[in-house]
């Protein structure tokens, strides 16, 4: 399977011939979502789902297809009759040729003042990888790439590091990092690394690597 990091939380993932893209929301690039066969998206959050790459990828390619939760559904669906899925915890779906598996149900608190709304993640084929959204969800299933949410609003380091050592993943690859400036993410990739317990690795967006 090969990973290629998008902007902020958005990854692509390619196996024989066929694209499966993840949370190509507004902080992403404008054809983040574009050559997908299927989509995945996490959450409501314009970070995470913008309506007009969805539509980019979907008019481009007549087949593709998304897989998200009740609240995006709802907000695209009517477009794309038949093209749109809603998926929840506990869930398991076959989407241009890779197994998913759904877990977790709400967004991370970001304020007790503040709703929380849902949020799913996926793991895909069986444990090769796994996209939270925004929470620290720990599947019931070994995990070889973690796909890390690693600065956010919701969050800080001390529950990054712990969430890495409860998932326990082979590697664990930075996401949810459009906030993070240069001068931070040495701080980040030397506490991570070194007290995350598992190998701890950075792309820059357009960059992949075989997982």
């Amino acid at each position: 399977m090969k990973l290629t990091k998008k902007s902020h939380s958005c990854v692509r993932l390619e196996k024989d011939g066929r694209i499966l893209v993840l949370d190509p929301g507004g902080f992403s690039e404008e054809d983040a979502a574009l050559g997908a066969d299927a989509v995945l998206v996490t959450h409501e959050h314009p970070d995470h789902f913008d309506e007009g790459r969805l539509r980019t990828a979907l008019e481009a390619n007549p087949a593709a297809e998304i897989w998200t939760l009740k609240s995006v559904a709802e907000q695209i669906s009517a477009a794309f009759p038949g093209r749109v899925h809603t998926v929840g915890h506990g869930d398991a779906f076959t989407a241009a040729g890779f197994d998913v598996q759904v877990h977790g149900e709400l967004h991370a608190v970001i304020h007790p003042d503040i709703p929380r709304v849902t949020n799913v993640g996926y793991l895909v084929d069986g444990g090769k990888l796994f996209h939270p959204g925004d929470a620290l969800t720990v599947p019931d299933h070994p995990v070889e790439t973690l796909m890390l949410p690693v600065m956010a609003p919701w969050n800080k380091i001390s529950e990054v590091i712990d969430y890495v050592r409860e998932v326990k993943p082979r590697r664990a690859y930075d996401i949810h990092d459009a906030l993070l400036t240069d001068l931070a993410r040495p701080v980040y990739d030397r506490q991570i690394g070194a007290l995350g317990g598992s190998e701890h690795l950075r792309l820059a967006p357009g960059t992949s690597a075989d997982v």
